[in-house]
């Protein structure tokens, strides 16, 4: 048990630069709250104690604003960030590493018995507001943009975006990264949903400003190369890797703090 926390503990700390101490995510997060709720609540429901599985549920909804049926089968190291208003329902089973922002729902679309939830699979991402319905499947490393609506199968490593949800980043349907999702990652941010397609003039914005940097990045380095082979000697250096944390605190010191605290909850100490 106290492994899974710590494991759960380290997720967020891996996906949310907000959070600062394992205490703090342990006492603050409803997210985590919700996910510990329904493990207990899905052992009663396993072992056909369903009354008692549904008033954890409940009670964990009241605390939470999450509402996870007991019957959901949710993976390892998911990710609730901020909870309210998300439902998960009875048939939905989740995969491992998978993000689920807040507002979303997990839906049904028929009455009849069966499966008739969504299956996610790996590290999937879900963003705010977003409607997934009835059993579908979102491939591994799909994601899935604010506020769609999807009722069709989303490939592997593919982008869902609108109402209803529509493929809108071809790269994705077989499994490679790109150039908008090579400089977003070297950058430390997750560019899903920035495609040609979509139609929020914001991600517009940003999509153009990833394919200069892209572009900016391949003309100085050939032209480093074309100087260097004229008997330069520029560009030996690599430039230094940026990451957002590094314009809050320093990384080393973040993450060895942020593993001190983690130890605190280890049973053998």
């Amino acid at each position: 048990m106290f492994s899974r926390i710590k494991e759960d503990i380290n997720s967020v700390f891996d996906r949310d630069p907000a959070a600062r101490t394992a205490l703090e995510v342990f006492l603050n997060y409803p997210g985590m709250h919700a996910i510990w709720g329904h493990r207990l609540s899905n052992w009663f429901w396993r072992k056909d104690i369903k009354l008692i599985a549904r008033l954890i549920s409940t009670i964990a909804r009241w605390l939470t604003g999450v509402e996870i049926h007991p019957g959901a089968t949710l993976g390892r190291r998911l990710f609730i960030d901020h909870g309210m208003g998300i439902v998960i329902g009875e048939t939905a089973e989740i995969g491992d590493d998978c993000t689920i922002y807040h507002g979303v729902t997990l839906g049904g679309t028929s009455w009849n018995a069966g499966k008739r939830h969504p299956t996610l699979l790996d590290n999937v991402v879900i963003g705010a507001g977003a409607q997934v319905l009835g059993p579908i499947t979102i491939g591994k490393n799909g994601k899935i943009g604010s506020n769609s609506v999807v009722v069709k199968d989303v490939p592997d490593g593919a982008t869902a975006v609108g109402i209803p949800g529509k493929i809108v980043n071809p790269n994705g349907k077989n499994g490679t990264v790109g150039p908008r999702d090579a400089v977003a990652k070297k950058y430390g941010f997750d560019a899903y949903a920035i495609s040609e397609d979509n139609p929020d003039p914001v991600a517009k914005a940003i999509g153009r400003l990833l394919d200069h940097v892209h572009l900016m990045d391949n003309k100085v380095a050939d032209l480093c190369k074309e100087i260097n082979q004229l008997g330069g000697n520029v560009c030996q250096e690599a430039l230094p890797e940026l990451r957002v944390g590094e314009f809050v605190e320093d990384e080393k010191a973040a993450a060895k703090r942020r593993q001190d605290t983690v130890d605190a909850f280890d049973p053998e100490i």
